[in-house]
């Protein structure tokens, strides 16, 4: 993979059916402790997101196909950043290189990612980045049971 063939875009209503495709599968879904939404529900979601004023939503391109979306928040006065990269694409550098040509977009610091203890792959992500961790917490998303969180923080 080179540098070039990761792209990230402005998101667009064709991304969100293979966004849709993303997040129902099962191994994705264990990776983040997330449990996949129905259709409409996933579609409500992203349309609010999208109409966010704050929100930084962005497609991960590579060679030209959707390889996923990356996004910036703020939440309880917290600015956030999160990422999800279709099963077909993991392991190959993708989600770093997005996430680095990311914070080059969001001058948000500190900056802050929450991430499933057992995703060794996302934590390396982080971290590539500069992002530090900071604490862990317990947390229960109803489908997978508990399981602990870190959270890592990207200093100013």
């Amino acid at each position: 993979m080179t540098e070039a063939s990761v792209r990230l875009r402005m998101v667009v209503e064709d991304d969100l059916p293979i966004f849709f495709e993303h997040q129902r599968d099962p191994e994705a879904n264990a990776m983040a402790a997330f449990a996949s939404r129905e259709r409409e529900a996933f579609m409500a979601h992203w349309h609010k997101i999208m109409g966010g004023r704050t929100n930084i939503l962005r497609t991960i391109l590579f060679d030209g196909m959707v390889a996923g979306n990356i996004v910036s928040w703020e939440s309880a006065g917290e600015h956030n950043v999160g990422y999800w990269i279709g099963k077909e694409f993991w392991g190959s550098g993708i989600a770093t290189e997005a996430l680095r040509q990311f914070l080059v977009e969001v001058p948000d610091r500190p900056l802050y990612a929450h991430v499933i203890k057992h995703n060794l792959a996302s934590q390396r992500v982080l971290e590539k980045c500069g992002f530090q961790r900071h604490a862990v917490h317990k947390v229960d998303d109803g489908a997978s049971g508990p399981t602990e969180e870190l959270i890592l923080i990207l200093p100013p």
